[in-house]
């Protein structure tokens, strides 16, 4: 009698999740995607992403988690995502996002982003005179690292700050404090596998004055789940389609946005690169990037 005979039995695909050394198990999202990753038929692993002995290649997909330490060597961070040749999001996205002069290019494409003074050093330290306060923040950051508010008995405490940056060689933003967000907070709109998951609040991160220099990678935040208006999740879309490349390419997305005067929502951050995506608070949301982290390394 023939033997049936037997199909090799397919590994499941690899993942890596990169991170940095400060968290080499991922932040506190990861037990949640973790679990939705096995459960979605998924081999992953954290790795550091300046570990040079990883075999980033043995990996179907390298997606970027908590790599939050690259501030002070952009250059070699970027470096590394383009030399990944399965990386989300894409190399060329990361470039972009890792300075926050991006929303430049947003303004430019009809966004409505939060007004933005952006200086170069060897610029005075200035912005209109009408901002009574204002938030000062470096053009690369993240976490909220070296960005301080303002009030109106502060302005030269603002200019001193953008100044020590400028004279660092950092290239500096400064926005108008909207203060509607410390009534309502932010609001985080977050897409995963091209497709609208979940929403947060977020409450004002920047108390007047607190210092801009902060111990650790970022400061401390209080999120709830939030139902997005319509409003957002229409400025949300309109951001993420602004993206050079567009929007399709992108396995995840956040985006922040505040209140403006007027209530209508202003783009603060498009956050393509190691967004905190905030699962514990929305756990089915780790479901879904999971599922679309399965999608981008199945072929169809």
């Amino acid at each position: 009698m023939a033997r049936a005979s037997r199909r090799p039995v397919r590994a499941l695909p690899r993942v890596a999740l990169a991170t940095c050394r400060d968290y080499p198990a991922g932040d506190e999202d990861a037990p949640l995607l973790l679990a939705a990753c096995a459960a979605a038929g998924l081999d992953v692993d954290w790795r550091v992403w300046d570990d040079a002995a990883v075999h980033w290649r043995s990996y179907d997909l390298v997606v970027i988690r908590s790599t939050w330490d690259y501030v002070p060597r952009r250059d070699d961070f970027v470096a590394w995502a383009d030399s990944q040749p399965r990386l989300a999001n894409p190399a060329e996205v990361i470039r972009w996002n890792t300075d926050k002069s991006y929303l430049r290019d947003l303004a430019a494409a009809g966004v409505p982003v939060v007004p933005t003074e952006h200086l170069e050093p060897g610029d005075e330290p200035a912005w209109p005179a009408e901002w009574s306060e204002v938030v000062v923040k470096p053009a690369v950051s993240v976490g909220g690292q070296d960005t301080a508010r303002y009030g109106a008995g502060e302005l030269d405490r603002a200019r001193a700050q953008a100044g020590k940056l400028l004279e660092a060689g950092r290239r500096v933003m400064v926005q108008p404090y909207l203060t509607a967000v410390d009534d309502v907070g932010e609001t985080a709109v977050v897409h995963v596998g091209g497709a609208y998951s979940h929403a947060l609040a977020k409450a004002a991160l920047l108390q007047p004055g607190a210092p801009a220099e902060i111990e650790g990678l970022w400061r401390p935040e209080r999120v709830e789940a939030r139902e997005p208006s319509a409003a957002e999740r229409a400025v949300a879309e309109q951001a993420l389609a602004a993206v050079p490349g567009g929007p399709e390419r992108l396995l995840y997305a956040r985006v922040d946005l505040l209140p403006g005067p007027a209530g209508d929502p202003l783009v603060v951050e498009v956050e393509l690169t190691e967004p905190s995506l905030f699962l514990t608070a929305v756990p089915a949301g780790a479901d879904r990037f999971a599922a679309a982290i399965r999608r981008a390394v199945t072929p169809r």
